[in-house]
């Protein structure tokens, strides 16, 4: 009788423990197991806001991605992206915003920012410091979209003028790699440019030293100026001061900007050994697509073009040359960044959005996304190794610019205007240089 019982009470027992396992493991029937907790839903961090966001460029398909990354911490906020074309773009903005109905964030030029500062209101201190800003991005992008101390944009990328050489050409004048310094680049010149009979060019060094044929011809003679030390426009910002000249540790008196417009202006004066191109020649990226100029400086983003239209070109990317025996590079930047309008009804809210896109990650995938190179510090060091943008990235470390006030598209019609009078024997460089330095500052003031 003792031993039934006890026998009953175990098998009871473990009866009981196996039925709490079989519950508690979920296998006493597949179809009652309990339901999982679901994952907490993000607390925005922002209200909700519908904002439009304005771009040149590039697609919805670009931005979209990083966009929706915004949302899953913020799905209140809804953001709709729209391209526009270039040709169309600042004249549709200024008037959408006269009109009230512009956009909450769009795109500027990062020589800009003096033209439509009125527009625009700027990062609120809450967001970013101006300390960490300038820590994150290149120097550039703040000497370009940083007023008395405010935040006007952000840039995800930072584009730079860059040598592009054509290897077949230079190996065939027995060189296997381009010039460093100015020097060098004046001796393969000479050495590349070719003339029929009658004196005519029919291979040029270098699509150098004419104005409107030339590709970006006023930023390659802002490099030049730029890298011989060159005072622009005086600290005030109201005057040019590119004609003026300076006194050496010698005691002799210079013209640093007189002496850059001679210098890019002798690539198209046949009198000149350096003599390599003139008025007639196709424009410069169209002769180094059909291999009839072997140096061109250009940017990132025409590499796409050359790819485009001639996918069989043997050619390489280079840094720009550098004056030998400077203590410092100087590099020339070309790029856009983000800005929010004053007029919009979510301005804090615009904000957090760029302050998110300009973030590392962001700006990595956008910079993936886009082959650009970057404008933060931490992305360029994972791009220095590229084999496309190292190039691109480094430079941007020692990119500037020069403020060209209110009217940047004027500011830089005079320069061209100035380079064609002396190529085209109107004035000497020194009547020239003058002559654009008074309109430059009538524009300034």
């Amino acid at each position: 009788m003792f031993k039934t019982n006890l026998s009953k009470k175990l098998s009871l027992a473990i009866f009981i423990s196996l039925v709490v396992v079989f519950i508690t493991t979920g296998q006493a029937c597949p179809g009652c197991q309990p339901t999982p907790t679901p994952p907490p839903t993000p607390t925005p961090t922002q209200p909700s806001a519908n904002l439009s966001f304005w771009g040149l460029w590039d697609d919805s398909s670009v931005f979209q991605p990083l966009i929706d990354e915004y949302r899953k911490i913020n799905p209140n906020v809804s953001i709709t992206y729209k391209k526009w074309e270039y040709s169309e773009y600042e004249d549709i903005v200024t008037e959408s915003l006269a009109a009230g109905r512009g956009p909450d964030i769009w795109m500027i030029h990062n020589t800009w920012l003096p033209k439509h500062m009125e527009k625009l209101t700027p990062l609120p201190d809450s967001l970013k410091a101006l300390p960490d800003f300038e820590e994150t991005f290149v120097d550039v992008v703040a000497d370009d979209f940083v007023d008395k101390s405010e935040i006007y944009g952000v840039a995800l990328s930072v584009d730079t003028l860059a040598l592009y050489w054509n290897e077949d050409l230079l190996k065939s004048a027995h060189y296997t790699s381009p010039p460093q310094n100015w020097e060098k680049f004046k001796e393969y010149v000479e050495k590349l440019t070719k003339f029929d009979e009658l004196g005519n060019i029919t291979q040029s060094g270098a699509a150098l030293g004419c104005a409107r044929n030339v590709n970006r011809t006023a930023d390659i003679l802002g490099l030049l100026m730029l890298q011989n030390g060159t005072q622009i426009i005086n600290e005030e910002r109201t005057q040019a001061t590119f004609n003026q000249e300076v006194t050496e540790q010698t005691g002799e008196r210079f013209n640093p900007g007189k002496e850059a417009l001679v210098f890019y202006t002798d690539f198209a004066n046949p009198k000149k050994k350096v003599y390599t191109w003139n008025p007639t020649l196709s424009h410069s990226i169209d002769a180094f697509i059909d291999e009839k100029v072997a140096l061109m400086f250009s940017y990132s983003y025409h590499g796409l073009t050359i790819e485009a239209r001639a996918p069989k070109l043997n050619y390489s990317i280079t840094p720009v040359p550098q004056i030998e025996g400077m203590p410092k590079e100087v590099n020339f930047a070309n790029y856009w960044g983000m800005v929010v309008s004053n007029q919009s009804q979510a301005k804090e809210v615009a904000w957090d959005f760029l302050t998110f896109l300009s973030s590392k990650d962001m700006v990595a995938k956008y910079c993936e996304a886009t082959g650009r190179p970057a404008s933060r510090y931490d992305v360029i060091e994972l791009q220095q190794e590229d084999p496309k943008l190292s190039v691109f990235a480094n430079q941007a470390l020692t990119a500037k610019n020069w403020f060209r006030g209110k009217n940047p598209s004027q500011t830089e019609g005079v320069i061209i205007d100035m380079i064609e009078k002396v190529v085209l024997g109107e004035q000497k460089a020194e009547e020239a240089i003058n002559w654009a330095a008074a309109q430059v500052t009538t524009l300034l003031r």
